[in-house]
């Protein structure tokens, strides 16, 4: 059980014995019934915490009740990307963003499309995992980024492939700082003849 369900089950069940206690008081009965009331009311709780969470599993609450933390490398699906003559068409994903999936000197890997990036970003992990070369050891670069102004390793892609487009020889920084996502930048952008955004799909072309 994560920290956010602990602290949902501690609420309901604080909630439960005030409720129950404030009930009880005035009331002039046996303490056999006083038990019998409280663990009545008790079961009551835990039977709708528990349809809570049942309707939160299954998808049936949405909004702010629905919101649940994301477990680390639990990647929701992608809307399919897909070719048509030599562009690319990829469909905003439910976060609104631009992700689509390719390779990385062979490898796969998932990228977010951010053109307010300067240059492609990959997390440490998806690097090694690449064979990427680069002196983590080494001084880095600064960068300012929407979290704030983190250390980077510069490095290059022999190869980066989505759909029909490549590149190559792709000048990257490398930052355990992006965790786990990694961003195609203007960098990447400025190499194709053209890309934008039409009826909700990102058209990049070659």
């Amino acid at each position: 059980m994560n920290g956010g369900d602990q602290a949902a089950s501690t609420i309901w069940y604080v909630l439960a014995i005030i409720f129950v206690a404030s009930s009880l008081i005035g009331r002039r009965m046996a303490w056999g019934g006083l038990w019998r009331m409280a663990l009545l009311w008790v079961a009551i709780f835990a039977a709708l915490l528990g349809l809570f969470k049942l309707a939160q599993d299954q998808g049936f609450l949405t909004g702010r009740w629905a919101q649940r933390p994301v477990e680390q490398g639990d990647a929701p699906p992608l809307p399919p990307a897909r070719a048509e003559g030599q562009a690319l068409r990829i469909p905003v994903a439910p976060d609104g963003h631009y992700w689509v999936e390719g390779t990385i000197n062979g490898t796969s890997a998932r990228f977010l499309i951010d053109s307010g990036a300067t240059v492609t970003a990959l997390s440490d992990q998806t690097a090694r995992a690449a064979g990427l070369n680069y002196d983590v050891g080494a001084p880095g670069i600064v960068m300012t980024t929407a979290n704030g102004k983190i250390e980077a390793r510069r490095s290059s892609i022999a190869s980066l492939a989505i759909g029909p487009i490549n590149a190559s020889d792709l000048p990257v920084v490398v930052s355990p700082a992006f965790g786990e996502v990694n961003v195609i930048g203007m960098n990447m952008l400025s190499r194709l003849k053209s890309w934008g955004v039409q009826g909700g799909e990102m058209i990049l072309t070659p």
